[in-house]
């Protein structure tokens, strides 16, 4: 049974919008449910500034689309629904159709832990025009909350420099769906481990807790409280130390980890939760040393991000591990990817395809048409590019590649350069073809690609951007297909 079986036990089919729902049946309703379609979810800019995202969400996308059903249950609440005279909104024979409905569609998309730039398929989804446009809503829900957290985590890995950062947001997370999600998305942007413990079941991910300061504020003081805590939890000591006095607070936990060592157990560290946590971090260590206490780690947390992290470990912290919470699970400062998903070609009555595009007076919200598939090159073991074409069009021996921010920037393909294709078969006529991988190499995945990488495009501040752009002639096509559309518009 998968994670969104074990949550929900029943239908998810209805997570969606209701414009889905009502163009469906205008679909079904004019004899177009069956027009064969294909259409891409991407995003327009990769979010904290970064100069990459990490794809995510796939896992769960695939056990969607796997259990897509609408269920007696789904179609009763869909007959309850009203236009607005009162008469029902849905007509009977479309809702006997939509149980019937069996997912039929191919769907390609990149893997997760892979990192992905501004405009890339991370899905294409090609079948029945109905089938693509209900897969809409519940698809973006999928992956952009989850792109979004698996970046955050990604740089704050880096920050982390290879201590371990374990994933604390729960209880500021956007409800039961948000913590899981984000504790899913956090491990396979890197982090350790999660204090979800739901998540640890749901997902195999570790997880990890220390107490909160309402435990020492239980006893009459503070040396009392650790030394319980470590008497019940002597395999799992890690002491909360800022409840009163910081450092008192580390000379008592050195104490109590020094009184363990001579009952044959070990203070596992403790934690540091506000202040200067530098200052903090550097004379907590001094304190342990002294008591002989080399191995207790020291846990740091409260309001960290990787820009945080990134200036405490200048400051020569003595961290050696990171709880983040609040601002990667919320993805504090950026809550939205922004992914989005069009419609790109539709199959004409003659048997071939028709490009579809949407204008926009800002060019970045212009969607590329076509049957699109994504290429990575290589020099050596790192990216050297990505190539967005169409496979209608195929791709040239020698091929340039066209920036869609800037026509004006474009970037020759060495000839013979080694290459991956990043979309992959995941459901064929509805079958699942694919085997997702488990989180733990998801995570792996992760950790390699932003090893490819060139250090300048992970820097924080003002990244390099990675050429990641459209083969010249479907450049040329989008062109061509714009001018068009806006002479349709002129007349």
């Amino acid at each position: 049974m998968g994670a969104l079986e074990h949550i929900y036990r029943t239908s998810l089919a209805l997570l969606t919008d209701l414009y889905q729902l009502t163009m469906a049946y205008g679909y079904w309703k004019l004899g177009r449910a069956d027009e064969q379609a294909v259409f891409h979810l991407e995003f327009r800019e990769p979010p904290f500034g970064s100069g990459y995202a990490i794809a995510c969400g796939l896992g769960l996308a695939v056990e969607f689309l796997e259990s897509f059903r609408f269920d007696t249950e789904s179609l009763e609440y869909l007959r309850s629904l009203t236009g607005t005279n009162g008469s029902p909104l849905l007509e009977e024979a479309f809702l006997d159709y939509l149980g019937r409905l069996r997912f039929s569609c191919d769907v390609d998309a990149i893997e997760e832990g892979t990192a992905v730039f501004a405009h890339e398929p991370l899905i294409r989804v090609r079948g029945p025009l109905l089938q693509c446009q209900l897969l809409e809503t519940p698809l973006l829900n999928l992956i952009n909350f989850q792109t979004l957290v698996a970046t955050k985590a990604a740089r704050v890995c880096q920050a982390a420099q290879g201590d371990p950062v374990i994933e604390f947001g729960l209880r500021r997370a956007q409800g039961i769906d948000g913590g899981l999600a984000a504790a899913r998305a956090a491990y396979v942007g890197g982090c350790a481990a999660t204090s979800n413990v739901l998540a640890g079941r749901l997902f195999g991910i570790p997880v990890r807790g220390t107490h909160a300061h309402s435990w020492v504020m239980s006893f009459p003081d503070e040396l009392e409280s650790f030394e319980k805590y470590a008497q019940v939890m002597p395999h799992n000591s890690i002491l909360l130390v800022d409840t009163y006095d910081t450092l008192a607070g580390v000379r008592r936990a050195a104490r109590v980890g020094q009184r363990m060592k001579q009952r044959g157990h070990r203070l596992a560290g403790i934690r540091l939760d506000s202040g200067d946590l530098a200052y903090l971090s550097i004379e907590a260590r001094r304190i342990l040393d002294e008591a002989g206490l080399t191995d207790a780690r020291i846990l740091a947390s409260g309001d960290l991000d990787e820009h945080v992290i990134e200036s405490l470990k200048r400051q020569g912290a003595k961290i050696d591990m990171w709880g983040v919470g609040t601002k990667l699970a919320t993805a504090y400062d950026q809550p939205a990817l922004g992914g989005v998903y069009k419609l790109s070609a539709i199959k004409r009555r003659d048997g071939h395809w028709r490009h579809t595009i949407k204008l926009s007076e800002q060019a970045v919200k212009i969607n590329t048409p076509g049957l699109l598939r994504l290429r990575r090159y290589f020099r050596d073991d790192h990216f050297l590019a990505d190539m967005i074409y169409d496979e209608l069009i195929g791709v040239p021996d020698q091929p340039v590649i066209v920036d869609p921010a800037d026509p004006t920037r474009r970037r020759p393909i060495p000839s013979g350069a080694r290459h991956q294709e990043l979309l992959v078969p995941i459901f064929r006529a509805g079958r699942r073809v694919y085997n997702p991988p488990s989180l733990q190499q998801a995570q792996r995945r992760t950790h390699r690609q932003l090893e490819a990488l060139h250090p300048t495009i992970k820097r924080f501040l003002n990244p390099h951007r990675y050429p990641a752009g459209l083969e010249k002639s479907l450049h040329d096509l989008k062109m061509q297909l714009i001018l068009q559309a806006r002479g349709m518009a002129e007349v």
